[in-house]
């Protein structure tokens, strides 16, 4: 019964901490006194904790706040240079790395490439050397945490790579192996979802509860918001738009399927399309760019081509923008969020893409708010998955998760 009680006020004062810390970061200063008020918390609950953090340095005493008489109250705010965070972006050809303050500020950034077939070793070699790259250059114990998308499938709750299809590797316990190694923090998360929740907190998508980020590159996939939080569905799949068939005779996917989004809109489709209209005849400056070298061929270089004017680069775009505005106006019938965001290396081409994705939801979709529906592109552009990453951290430390406290404690 007594180790019951001590575990109860235990929790209880973790959720309050968190709660207290969470109010300081999101105003950026606040008196003790409005944290009571805010929380509801007792004045002494508060002075309390506020010491705890002061002490650990999380928090500091910045300038005095506006006074209704006597004297001025002193605000706290985060320390945000005190601590420091490591995201982690794992992409195709790439791996980026960012080191962070507390205000996801990047203070370094790295980039390794990524051999081709890699091997699971390879891969946890290139992480490892490159984090103790970057903890090496803040002071010790300062490193709180490490936080990475990683495309493909994840098992959030365990940090499990549980398929990278682009390496062709299953099952790589990132989070396992990087604790063991550095003794902090570890969390893995879906390249998608991780974006969402960058753009949730500093992109585009801030103070949208319910919100969708749709990651378009080299595949396809979104990350859902609900109530704030991530949605991952039962067993991680959610989000995964890009194998959800757009043309029933559409082309073979690398999933083993035919028609899927990711075929039809991402990089390969766009390639694709662009040389089937090439191979008919079609006058382009796009075969003047390439000079016969189908490798140089990718949306970049169709972009570069639209811009100056090219009618079939153009096409392409918009083509894709119908494709993926199909795709858009069925998750505003099943999920009805608030705002669309678009990002990923396709998204480059802005309103090129972007306008035809909005034309298909105002013609189709069911109401005139549906219709209206925000569709705007990611605010934090490249970094959006690796801003993602870091936050994976931040919002275990900000936020109020209940269903992980026990764990905190």
């Amino acid at each position: 019964m007594a180790s019951h009680l001590i575990g109860s006020f235990q929790l209880m004062k973790s959720l309050n901490r968190t709660l207290i810390l969470n109010i300081i970061r999101s105003t950026g200063g606040i008196s003790r006194a409005d944290i009571a008020k805010r929380t509801k918390l007792t004045p002494p609950t508060v002075t309390n904790l506020a010491a705890e953090l002061l002490s650990e340095g999380i928090v500091v005493e910045g300038q005095h706040g506006p006074s209704s008489g006597g004297r001025k109250p002193i605000l706290l705010k985060i320390n945000s240079r005190q601590f420091y965070v490591a995201g982690i972006d794992v992409g195709i050809s790439k791996i980026r790395f960012a080191l962070t303050d507390l205000d996801a500020r990047v203070l370094i950034r790295k980039t390794i490439p990524v051999q081709d077939s890699p091997k699971e070793a390879d891969i946890m070699d290139v992480l490892i050397q490159a984090i103790r790259s970057l903890s090496s250059e803040v002071p010790k114990g300062k490193l709180v945490g490490i936080g990475i998308g990683m495309h493909g499938i994840v098992n959030s709750a365990k940090g499990v790579a549980l398929y990278a299809p682009n390496f062709n590797l299953k099952n790589i316990p990132l989070k396992e192996k990087l604790e063991e190694e550095f003794g902090i923090p570890v969390r893995v998360e879906n390249d998608a979802r991780a974006m969402a929740l960058g753009e949730s907190w500093f992109g585009n998508g801030a103070g949208a509860a319910d919100m969708i980020c749709i990651n378009v590159g080299h595949g396809i996939g979104a990350g859902i918001l609900m109530d704030h939080k991530l949605f991952r569905g039962r067993h991680g799949l959610a989000g995964e738009i890009g194998h959800t068939v757009a043309d029933l005779n559409g082309p073979l996917c690398t999933c083993g399927n035919y028609g899927c989004l990711q075929a039809v809109a991402a990089h390969d489709g766009l390639k694709r399309a662009a040389m089937r209209e090439i191979s008919f005849g079609r006058k382009t400056l796009i075969t003047d760019m390439i000079s016969g070298d189908e490798s140089k061929l990718n949306g970049a270089l169709i972009y570069q081509a639209a811009i100056a004017g090219d009618e079939l680069a153009a096409d392409l775009f918009r083509q894709a923008g119908r494709y993926l505005g199909t795709a858009v106006t069925n998750l505003i019938h099943v999920m009805n969020p608030s705002k669309i965001i678009i990002g990923g290396g396709i998204s480059k081409a802005g309103d090129l893409l972007l306008d035809p994705v909005r034309e298909v939801v105002r013609q189709r979709a069911l109401d005139p708010e549906a219709k209206k529906t925000p569709i705007v592109a990611s605010g934090l552009g490249d970094e959006a998955a690796l801003i993602g990453a870091v936050t994976l951290i931040l919002a275990e430390m900000f936020s109020v998760q209940y269903k992980h406290q026990t764990e905190l404690v």
